[in-house]
């Protein structure tokens, strides 16, 4: 990178280096691992996403690739900061391993009728049922001379203003390892539903052939050394007091010692008892050698509380715009943190409706007054191009919160 690359990271680097070490973001950590150990505290929320590309400060000026890639990142950070949510914002920056295995094997062309970041649809490489055999094993390697590449330029650029930290983690985790997500690339939902009845024996070959491709390369992981602290993955702030805080470049730890999470978001439509069938037997195994374990995102999961029981080290459970809210908080109690997530297009997304917003808000936090309540905000499409909505959002949140909680 040149030298005006150097000196837009390096500017970017000390400002934020600046906002990770206020002393808020330890009040924030205590915050967090009283919240998700199940002691009492007040709502708190987490702004997950904010129509980044329509923000005027998501500009970038870089011109190398790896520059650009590091600026984008601290100039999110950097506007996050400012939405004066729960988020704790580390004093790190992290790098992940470059993976010499992922996927499966076999295309998945994803067809696009529009704008890059718009839908798509997949050619699904498993049309028949001996498209199986086209399926390759998955094996957990690290590139080290392209990962070294990559994290000598940046710590060369600013390794003296921050950390930076490492991620050897495997290739297979969040949608590339909750089995669910892949299912649906491979095979198509509307394809493996109809297996369900149709093959359901097939369909199982399937799922324990994936099961056991995303486990073999956890081992494998842990047993190279590769888990480290950042690893933590919960869709939230990953703190708890059961197991340690994240840390940058604090390798050799095993699962057990960490956050895991899954979801389910193909299985939304699913009944409770086919979900389990087909898919929660399979993460489980998976899910078990973690220390706590978060589920859901989007999907419904109203009708699956119980289900999910049978993760042993189950602690968040996501409660989406498609549930009902005071259903899951009447089976969750006190049992389980209530991640609620609100709808995006009622919160932010089109017009800023406040006494909208504190009217759902109110209801929704009022039927989980007895439980461990977050609020994350997420899949913020657009905010009409306003770059204040969402700080205003969260200050609402906070309001309503109290109002409720006290």
């Amino acid at each position: 990178m040149d030298a005006g690359d150097r000196r837009v990271l390096r500017d970017l680097a000390a400002r934020y280096a600046e906002v990770a070490a206020h002393p808020v973001q330890d009040e924030r950590r205590e915050m967090w691992r009283r919240h998700n150990s199940l002691h009492r505290t007040r709502p708190l929320i987490y702004a997950r996403a904010y129509a980044w590309r329509e923000m005027p400060q998501s500009a970038c000026s870089c011109e190398d690739p790896l520059a650009r890639r590091y600026e984008e990142t601290l100039r999110n950070l950097l506007f996050w900061a400012g939405l004066d949510d729960d988020s704790v914002f580390e004093p790190w920056l992290t790098v992940p391993a470059v993976h010499v295995c992922s996927g499966w094997g076999v295309e998945i062309e994803r067809k696009r009728s529009g704008s890059p970041g718009g839908s798509f649809k997949i050619d699904y490489p498993l049309r028949r049922p001996e498209d199986i055999e086209r399926l390759r094993e998955p094996w957990h390697e690290i590139d080290e001379e392209k990962t070294d590449e990559t994290v000598s330029r940046l710590r060369e650029a600013v390794s003296d203003l921050i950390e930076i930290n490492v991620d050897r983690g495997p290739a297979y985790r969040m949608w590339s390892g909750d089995l669910s997500t892949d299912l649906g690339y491979l095979r198509g939902i509307e394809h493996f539903m109809v297996d369900m009845t149709d093959r359901p024996e097939w369909l199982h070959r399937l799922l324990d052939f994936l099961s056991a491709g995303v486990l073999k390369t956890h081992e494998e992981a842990q047993a190279a050394g590769d888990w480290g602290l950042s690893a933590h993955q919960n869709q939230a702030m990953p703190y708890a007091l059961e197991l340690d805080d994240p840390a940058p470049n604090a390798n050799g730890v095993a699962r057990s010692a960490l956050w895991g999470y899954m979801a389910a978001q193909e299985f939304t439509a699913v009944s409770p008892a086919m979900h389990e069938e087909f898919l929660l037997r399979y993460q489980r195994p998976i899910l078990e050698a973690f220390g706590l374990v978060a589920y859901g995102c989007c999907e419904d999961l109203s009708r699956k509380i119980d289900m999910l029981r049978a993760i042993p080290n189950l602690r968040r459970i996501a409660v989406s715009p498609f549930a009902d809210v005071a259903s899951c908080a009447e089976q969750i109690g006190t049992d389980y943190v209530v991640s609620y997530r609100p709808s995006p297009a009622d919160m932010v997304s089109y017009d800023w409706d406040e006494e909208r917003a504190r009217a759902i808000l109110s209801r929704d936090l009022r039927a989980c007054a007895g439980c461990h309540v977050d609020i994350t905000l997420k899949d913020v499409e657009t905010v009409q191009r306003d770059p204040d909505r969402v700080r205003r959002w969260v200050a609402l949140a906070r309001r309503v919160a109290g109002e409720v909680f006290g």
